[in-house]
Parts: C-alpha cells; structure tokens; sequence
C-alpha cells in the first residue's frame, strides 16, 4: 500500500473543498446571511490543511486497484465530513449525525433529507445542500484528474473506482483528457439548463440550485413541495434533463467529437434505458389517468415523475406515494434500475441489468442445446467474461448489503415498505421512498444506528460498492 500517494490525493481533495466551500460563504455574502460565516472559517481549515498535506510530494507516485479505491473511497468520506460541519454550525442543521447524513446525501446525489421545511435553511446552506450534488455527480477525482495530471497512467485506477459503471474506458488515449471532456459535456449542459430555465421566468437563485440538482441527478430542492410549486414549462425543462442526464455520456461524446455521429444513437444500453422509460410512462399514465383534469396532466406529472426516480434524481412535481399501487411498483422495480453506466445517474444501471438478461438467456440456450458456443454481446461487442463474472458478484455484494442494511432498519419498527423503500432510495441514490420516508415525508424519524447504515448504503450506491467494502479488508491496509 503506497500511504504516501493516499496522503498526497487526500490533501488535494481536501484543498479542493476549501476553494468550494467560498462559494456558498459568496452567496451568504450576496444575501447578507450570517449563516455564511461558518463557510469560510471551514474553508480556511480546509485549504490549511490541504496545503499541508501536500507539502511533500510522494516518493514513489505509482499505484495501483487498491490505492485507487481506498483512495476513492476515502475522498467522498473525508468531504463528506467535512462538507457537514459548516451547516451544523451555522444551527440550520444543529445535530452533526443529521448535518453529516443530509452532506453525505448530497455529495452522493441522493437527496434523501432529514429537513421538514427546506425554506427554513439560509439560502447559503440550500445552495451548498445542491451544490454538493453538482460536485458529486460526476465525481470529484474525476475533476482532480482533468485539472492536474498523474504520471504513468495510474490514474486509471481513480477513474474506474469512482465511475458509475460495470466497466470505464477511455474515449480518448489519455484519462486526463477523457476526464476533461467529461466535465466539458457535464458543465456544457448545466449551463444550458441553467439559461433555460431562466427564460422560463424562473429567479437566479433557484435556477443555479436547480440546475445543480439535476446534473447529479441529485434532488435536494429548495422548496417545501419539491417542484410542484414551479410553471409547466420548467417542470418540463428539468424532465427532459433529468432525462438526459442519465444517459452515458459516451453517446454525447459521438455526437459532439466523432465523425461517427450515429454511433451514438446504436448503444445498446442508452436504447434500452428510453424504451423503459417510455413504457414505464405510458402505463402509469393510463393507470393514474382518473386522478388529473386531462391525459396532458397526467402525462405531464407521470414523465417527470418516471424522469426523476429513473435517473435517481429525486424530485417530485405530485406525492406519488398516493398513487394506485401499480404506478407504485412500477417506480420502485425502476429505482433499482436506475441510469445508465457512465452517467450521473445511480441504480444498479441498464448495462448491468442487460448482461445478466443476457447471460441468463445464455445459459437457458446451454440447456437446449448443451454443444453451442454462444458469446454475451453488448454493441456488437464481445462481452469478456471477467466483466459478466464481475456483474454477477456485484449483484451478490448488492443483495448481501441491502438485505443486512433492511434487517437493521427494520429494528426502528417501521413498517415494511418504509424500510424497504428507505434502503432502496438510499442506496440506489434517489431520494424519496414510501410511505413515511415518501415524498412529503423525511428521514428524521429514523434512529442513529439506521442513519449511518443508510449513511453506508447511499456512500457504497454512489462508488458501486467495493471502494467502500475494501476498507474494511485487512489485507488492503498491509504495507509493499
């Protein structure tokens, strides 16, 4: 284990939480809030000790899967800590354990929220609640990646821990600029957003925030009703990016930087993941039909609705959790779905869920026919076996987790799909469940024991689950 380089990437990170943290001490600044305050002293703190770990540059820089993912793993934990104390503080969230599950929600773009009113926060402390979202959906390294370079190519290591996905490839020779057309096409289109939304007669303040929202796919809103309170129009703009969000953004990359542009409109996965979405909206729209003035409502609510739990964003135009019961478990089989792979999306995602459609569909053929060589294929691509054999043990940890996560919520005595859907929105990154934790509700009722186990669920959704279980793996912590 290279300690020297965990050090040196921790102080960066560190460093860089700092620089953010200024910003929402400027918003407090703008709306003369005291509450900003505790922003900068934070930020200081961070910043000194930032530089000091930094000071002395690792002997040996190379390092490889393990030190990526402790790496990775220890990152979103240290901002995680850091990022809450400000909010607590400042008294808008006066307990650490809720500031620290309502920071780590955010930088894992959950929005699952331990706030009754929101419009009681300071709007410094809403807009760093959404920022944290922005920061985390497409990954912090990622970002320390594209701005400073690391040499021998070890950086891959940091990339495939931190990207969402059953694997991560370059689009372009060197990770470093993979990464910067990553934040070049996420930045690219908040912005755009961001404009949208404001020709649409939304206030500055609330289109940052809500912009930020969606490029995590987050949720955090700044309102006590979510969206609800907005104009059509807008609820329609952040449907269609919210949407877009959760596509892989090396579909994006074809279209803006290849001549190949229809390559874009062949994955696989990203044609699957609109054609759940369209399904998934057509029958609730039939299903919820009676409960609207017209079919356009009706289709209006349901799109977003389907828009926002699919890509794990969380927002909500109507309590769904009123809705008939087929609607209902439509919306949760897709919160386990989720996004795509190499979007900001969480879930166990679409190019997962294929492959072992696919494998399954495999072994039925071995059946009939015992003598077929039959290969898994993705984009007309062979899938190698490693990443099938990888998916299956994904799917085994993620059961394991959730199953253990759900019997020790289940000691808070709540009812069944509260913890269920509790668990399920935790750690898919979405948000919102049922029932008491639904979308009028919170997670404040829960115990402390069951918020850092949520805590845990929604850390190992964002990082896909081994960068936090190999912490705990003595073997990792040996020294070479």
């Amino acid at each position: 284990m290279n300690y020297d380089i965990i050090r040196y990437i921790l102080g960066l990170v560190i460093e860089l939480e700092g620089i953010l943290l200024l910003l929402p001490s400027l918003v407090a600044l703008i709306y003369k809030e005291n509450e900003g305050y505790p922003f900068i002293i934070v930020a200081l703190i961070c910043i000194v000790v930032g530089l000091i770990s930094i000071l002395k540059k690792p002997k040996h820089q190379e390092f490889y899967s393990k030190e990526g993912f402790v790496i990775v793993a220890l990152s979103w934990i240290v901002l995680s800590v850091f990022g809450a104390i400000p909010i607590c503080l400042n008294g808008d969230i006066p307990n650490y354990v809720d500031a620290l599950f309502e920071t780590v929600s955010g930088f894992t773009t959950t929005g699952a929220s331990i706030a009754s009113n929101v419009e009681d926060f300071s709007k410094c402390t809403n807009f760093w609640r959404c920022f944290t979202h922005w920061i985390g959906g497409m990954g912090v390294l990622v970002f320390i990646l594209a701005l400073l370079p690391m040499t021998g190519g070890y950086n891959m290591h940091i990339m495939k821990a931190e990207s969402p996905g059953p694997s991560v490839s370059k689009l372009v020779p060197k990770v470093r600029d993979t990464a910067k057309i990553l934040y070049s096409i996420y930045f690219g289109m908040t912005v755009l957003q961001f404009v949208l939304l404001v020709f649409a007669g939304m206030p500055i303040y609330d289109a940052v925030c809500t912009a930020c929202g969606t490029a995590g796919t987050g949720g955090f809103g700044i309102k006590a009703d979510s969206m609800a309170s907005y104009s059509t129009i807008i609820q329609g703009i952040v449907t269609v990016f919210m949407i877009l969000f959760g596509v892989n953004f090396n579909a994006y990359f074809y279209l803006l930087r290849t001549k190949n542009k229809k390559d874009a409109f062949k994955i696989e996965e990203v044609k699957i993941y609109f054609a759940i979405i369209f399904a998934s909206i057509l029958i609730i729209t039939l299903n919820v039909l009676n409960r609207f003035g017209s079919v356009f409502e009706a289709f209006h609510h349901t799109a977003f609705q389907v828009g926002s739990i699919i890509t794990t964003t969380g927002f909500a135009t109507r309590d769904f959790n009123q809705w008939p019961q087929l609607s209902r478990t439509i919306l949760v089989l897709i919160m386990f779905c989720g996004a795509c792979a190499g979007s900001t999306g969480g879930g166990i995602k679409v190019s997962r869920i294929l492959i072992l459609f696919k494998s399954a569909k495999r072994e039925l053929s071995y059946i009939i026919h015992p003598r077929i060589v039959k290969r898994i294929k993705m984009d007309r691509k062979v899938v190698d076996k490693q990443q099938v054999r990888g998916v299956s043990a994904f799917l085994v940890t993620y059961l394991c987790i959730f199953i253990g996560s759900l019997l020790i919520v289940a000691i808070d005595n709540f009812d069944l799909v509260t913890n269920f859907t509790a668990v399920a929105a935790t750690m898919n990154n979405i948000g919102p469940g049922l029932n008491v934790v639904g979308p009028t509700g919170n997670f404040a009722q829960f115990s402390y024991l069951s918020k850092f186990v949520l805590i845990f669920d929604m850390l190992a959704g964002r990082l896909e689950l081994y960068p936090l279980i190999i912490l705990f793996t003595p073997a990792v912590w040996k020294k070479n």
